[in-house]
């Protein structure tokens, strides 16, 4: 069973920062892709920023030169660091572990989520 508990939301003015965490345990297949999504009331959610086990980056474009995510794989541990937030950023963050076990078979596990608010 693999489990995802995230940490670090909070509330942040315009501008600030935060960095949020997500700590993977259980049966963890070595070659996997861990990643932040995001999701806000009435919207579907949305990738943010994944980081492959080679270490391979993907972020949204609302995102990039603001959010920048790392992993420590030895930890199972998955950062992202959000600089210059701004309003729109508001939403519920979830952490991903895609598991890809073959070209037929894959996973996709999920946290609980965590709220970032960025309010004056």
């Amino acid at each position: 069973q693999v489990q995802l508990v995230e940490s670090g939301g909070g509330l942040v003015q315009p501008g600030g920062s935060l960095r949020l965490s997500c700590a993977a345990s259980g049966d963890i297949f070595s070659i996997n892709t861990m990643g932040w999504y995001r999701q806000t009331p009435g919207k579907q959610r949305e990738l943010v920023a994944t980081v492959t086990s080679g270490g391979s980056t993907n972020y949204a474009d609302s995102v990039k030169g603001r959010f920048t995510i790392s992993r420590d794989t030895a930890k199972n541990t998955v950062y992202l660091q959000m600089n210059t937030l701004k309003p729109e950023d508001t939403a519920v963050y979830y952490c991903n572990l895609h598991i890809p076990y073959n070209e037929m078979v894959q996973e996709d596990f999920w946290g609980k989520g965590t709220l970032v608010t960025v309010s004056p």
